[in-house]
């Protein structure tokens, strides 16, 4: 039986049996992530492989690829469709590793988690009592774990001593489906099977990462007892396998805002068969467990003067308050900003620009990894439209005064920054500061006021403070500006090791106010007037 084989990854080497389909799809069946940020529809254009061997065996090429200028022997993974039997041979371009952020700020919590060691038995805390699960095997570990929409990030945690003994990270394969929630959300509800097959993909990542970490390490799986999952609501509820399609429609709700718990068996979970999945609470809308983490790890809902935190992912979240009273709002804000919609945007890649200063004419910049230049990060784009603000390169109305309208990056690597750019840096730049200020009008405070500004997040860890607030992104309040790290992660790990900080999380979920800024008669009126590239306070 003819078959087609993926030769760089270890998953791929063996082959499967080719069936009528994408390569894409025969990627997806064999686990491989294959960049597909539009689900598939060949409009993104980076999905693209090197067929070595059984080009023959394709269809010819469709309209998408022929728009695609690609070179000989290239195809699109989600266009490339098996039509004769024939050992096919592709190789995907790109594959840079991903850089992926881990670090958090661990906070000094009460150890009190779920299950917990009595004598030489191991138990679970019920509200009838004690439950005896087996007899103590010499420890008692936990996963936290945060599923970001486009990076998938947990620890292995001691739950006797609090002690992490790994962070681990990689790459969403759900990006395979599309690479924001919407896309996800529609394949759930288009395909059959869509959703059990999105859920898997994560389940699987997952099962695989601590196999492959045991191999070079102590044997932890079989005692891991807990594990807490956050993230947006789509992605909390497809690791439970619960219908997401209520978020893609009017009035965007998920199912329930409640936490939710699972076995670990039932979810496909290698782990001990004791083991329970606790997801934590969600805000509503978009806004989800990872932003009611990111409030647990800031401890902003403890503090008498209000703060804010702007969490600039995939799938943005701002939250304003104090213990008294939280607003939040959501909004997508960081396809522009990994790459999606820029010509020369690349996610957190090996090779990605990361850095950029203008001076004298002359460009100068830093790659992550000090790789060869593949394109701009979320980090380097913002430093450059920074830059060509205060260069005058670039009206405050987002004009490019340029040849063409167009700004050579690099000329050897073909990197562009164009109009179009720039008009959609924008317009996720003006979406993102509207809900900062509509956030802090409702509270009835000014950015002067603000105890303190956290960051949470890969882009608010790497982000340059002063070009945001230059372009207007965040506000210009550097002393007072905090960045939290990885704090969805960090508020996952509080969750499981303290069973109280998962009803303090409970309770902030049930007390934070979820506004629709969109919604409002006048948002396109202020979303205008948001439009232009300058610092506000």
């Amino acid at each position: 039986m003819p078959k087609m084989f993926f030769p760089q990854y270890k998953k791929g080497r063996n082959g499967i049996e080719c069936f009528e389909g994408t390569v894409l799809d025969h990627a997806r069946e064999l686990g491989i992530e294959l960049a597909a940020e539009c689900g598939g529809r060949g409009q993104c254009r980076r999905c693209v492989v090197r067929v070595e061997r059984g080009a023959e065996a394709l269809a010819a090429k469709t309209t998408a690829e022929l728009k695609a200028d690609l070179s000989e022997g290239e195809r699109l993974a989600c266009q490339a469709r098996v039509a004769a039997p024939a050992d096919i041979r592709v190789y995907a371009k790109g594959g840079a590793p991903y850089t992926i952020l881990v670090n958090s700020q661990h906070q000094a919590v009460d150890l009190a988690p779920a299950t917990y060691r009595t004598g030489e038995s191991v138990v679970r805390r019920r509200p009838s009592g004690e439950e005896v699960l087996e007899p103590y095997r010499g420890g008692i570990y936990g996963l936290a774990i945060d599923v970001g929409t486009t990076t998938l990030v947990f620890e292995i945690v001691d739950l006797e001593s609090g002690a992490t003994l790994a962070a681990l990270a990689q790459r969403n394969p759900q990006t395979a489906y599309g690479d924001d929630v919407i896309s996800r959300i529609g394949y759930a509800r288009d395909h059959e099977g869509g959703l059990a097959e999105l859920q898997a993909a994560v389940v699987n990542a997952i099962n695989e990462a601590l196999a492959q970490w045991e191999e070079g390490n102590q044997q932890v799986t079989d005692r891991i007892y807990e594990v807490t999952v956050v993230g947006n609501p789509t992605m909390r509820d497809i690791v439970f396998g619960v219908d997401v399609s209520s978020l893609g429609g009017i009035p965007f709700q998920p199912q329930s805002t409640a936490p939710v718990e699972r076995s670990a068996s039932d979810l496909g979970l290698h782990l001990n068969r004791a083991a329970r999945v606790y997801g934590g609470p969600l805000i509503g809308g978009h806004a989800g467990a990872d932003a009611v983490a990111d409030v647990l790890a800031s401890g902003m809902h403890t503090r008498k003067r209000p703060s804010i935190i702007v969490d600039i992912g995939t799938n943005g979240e701002v939250i304003v308050g104090n213990r008294e009273r939280m607003f939040a709002a959501s909004c997508a804000a960081g396809g522009a900003y990994e790459g999606a919609a820029v010509s020369c945007g690349v996610g957190a890649l090996q090779g990605a620009i990361s850095k950029i200063a203008l001076k004298n004419g002359h460009i100068s910049y830093e790659t992550i990894g000090g790789k060869p230049p593949i394109g701009l990060c979320g980090s380097g784009l913002i430093d450059l439209l920074a830059e060509l603000l205060s260069t005058e390169l670039m009206t405050r109305a987002g004009k490019l005064r340029t040849p063409n309208r167009e700004f050579p990056v690099n000329g050897d690597a073909g990197l562009v920054l164009t109009q179009e750019d720039v008009n959609n840096l924008m317009l996720a730049r003006a979406g993102m500061s509207l809900d900062q200020k509509a956030l802090m009008e409702r509270w009835g405070i000014a950015s002067a006021e603000l105890e303190h500004v956290y960051l949470a997040g890969a882009f608010g860890n790497y982000v340059s403070t002063e070009s945001a607030a230059r372009i207007g992104l965040l506000p210009d309040v550097q002393d007072r500006l905090v960045k939290l790290g990885n704090a969805a992660l960090e508020g996952s790990r509080l969750m499981l090791l303290s069973q109280a900080k998962r009803r303090e999380a409970e309770q902030v979920a049930r007390g934070i106010e979820y506004i629709r800024p969109n919604e409002d008669s006048e948002f396109f009126d202020a979303l205008v007037d948001r439009m232009c590239f300058e610092a506000w306070r």
